[in-house]
């Protein structure tokens, strides 16, 4: 062993039994002291999101951009969905959640317990997209009465095929494919459709992961779907969206774009980061970070196929951001 090495050495120059293990001792302690502060020093420069799936493109695309520039900072980015990624944010295990709908009264009363102040950025719009497989030629526009027929509680078990929805629709097996209950998608459309956040049947194809459900849709004719709009955009070819109908729209059906996002309603909403107060202040690469997403959101968001919003938008967002600044001006790192 290296140590049994050293100590033999010492013993060879003359230096005690006792003497040498104390020498040993105080090498090893250094040595330990050297490896935690290196550690500590690279998870310092660790910064961990989690949350929405639909949020997940923009945050992983801003994520890396950042790094070229930043190489020391290393930005973890998971997908637990919305719920999933405020239940690791208000209980400090994440810097910043990923959501696409606002934190509920019980997730604030868990950041509040837990002593975690946040401040809220939003980041573009989305479309949720109503999505069916492209064989599919009966259904290409619903409205949002008949899409809560479909979705709601009572439709479990009951309304099971799309004659049921329109009598001039096939009789053939309605299946049906959404995101899990974790999502903020979820919420957001059972709020819209049903009337009630979380109300929804069960017997679905759920997942957390868009891109299973895209790929559902995409293998079954029968199918029906809904998430965010950039899984749809980037799989154009493999899926249909479905013209959406409501009072809104004043009985038009409109397919979710760039160009009508003011139309679609109820499905068009505006999507967040929340951001640790605590790391925002006290972390340098959380604050840069976040400067150098609020300031090439412009650019980036329409690359992942979501809408910027308004300039003006993040131009309110980066005075937030500057009067959450205490001490940051001395940090090393800069977003460029």
């Amino acid at each position: 062993m290296v140590t049994s090495g050293i100590q033999k050495s010492l013993r060879n120059l003359g230096v005690s039994r006792k003497l040498s293990v104390r020498i040993l001792g105080a090498t090893a302690a250094a040595a330990a002291t050297v490896l935690t502060t290196a550690v500590a020093l690279a998870q310092s420069n660790v910064i961990q999101i989690d949350g929405s799936s639909t949020v997940f493109p923009i945050t992983e695309a801003m994520a890396e951009e950042f790094m070229t520039t930043n190489s020391d900072v290393n930005i973890s980015v998971g997908v637990s969905g919305t719920g999933g990624g405020f239940k690791k944010f208000c209980a400090g295990e994440t810097a910043i959640a990923n959501a696409s709908r606002p934190i509920k009264d019980s997730e604030i009363e868990l950041c509040k317990t837990n002593g975690i102040e946040y401040e809220i950025f939003p980041v573009a719009y989305d479309a949720l997209t109503v999505v069916i497989n492209p064989s599919n030629t009966w259904a290409e526009s619903l409205t949002v009465e008949q899409l809560k027929e479909i979705w709601e509680p009572a439709a479990e078990g009951t309304i099971t095929n799309w004659n049921q929805i329109d009598p001039s629709f096939p009789d053939a097996p309605l299946n049906l494919y959404g995101p899990g209950t974790d999502s903020g998608t979820f919420d957001y459309f059972t709020e819209e459709i049903v009337g009630e956040s979380a109300a929804s049947r069960g017997d679905y194809t759920a997942s957390e992961d868009d891109n299973v459900l895209v790929l559902g849709v995409e293998g079954d004719r029968n199918a029906l779907g809904y998430f965010g709009m950039s899984y749809y955009l980037e799989n154009e070819d493999r899926l249909k969206a479905v013209g959406i109908i409501s009072e809104d729209t004043n009985g038009v059906a409109v397919i979710p774009s760039a160009e009508t996002i003011e139309q679609y309603k109820p499905l068009a909403r505006t999507i967040y980061i929340y951001v640790n107060k605590q790391d925002l202040s006290d972390r340098p690469e959380v604050n840069s970070f976040v400067r150098y997403y609020l300031e090439n959101a412009e650019t980036i968001v329409p690359e992942v196929s979501y809408i910027p919003l308004p300039a003006s938008n993040y131009a309110t967002s980066l005075g937030k951001l500057a009067s959450a600044d205490r001490s940051l001006r001395l940090g090393s790192l800069r977003a460029r």
